[in-house]
């Protein structure tokens, strides 16, 4: 199966487990001045490229699902935060994809590698 096809089966099995988003990132070019040229094209002079959106490694989807405090933490319910790198049948994770899912884990909340629905769920509902 495809990354993009299990990214969208995942997403709609976490309908109903919480609140979560498709982290987008790109590289794009900016310059001292852009000009429209007529044919549509755009010169960029003194051209640098730029990272945009997360930090390297960030998750593919990201969210909070709701977690109901003990008693002992006053009663509330509070978003606890979720990051899911999604990967096909062969992929592996890159180091700064580890390091963010180790960050996160290891400041209380969940994250983890799925490849399929179910993996995604045992991740979020903290049974993986």
């Amino acid at each position: 199966m495809r990354e993009a096809v299990a990214q969208n089966q995942i997403r709609n099995a976490l309908v109903d487990e919480g609140l979560f988003f498709r982290a987008n990132v790109g590289q794009a070019w900016t310059g001292s001045e852009c000009i429209r040229l007529p044919n549509g094209d755009m010169l960029i002079k003194q051209p640098r490229p730029f990272s945009t959106g997360l930090p390297a490694g960030f998750s593919d989807l990201f969210g909070q699902r709701p977690t109901l405090i003990t008693p002992e933490m006053v009663g509330r319910t509070a978003g606890l935060f979720c990051g899911l790198e999604i990967k096909g049948p062969k992929g592996r994770l890159t180091q700064p994809q580890r390091n963010f899912i180790n960050a996160v884990n290891d400041n209380g909340g969940r994250a983890g590698v799925a490849r399929t629905p179910d993996e995604a769920l045992a991740i979020v509902r903290g049974q993986k």
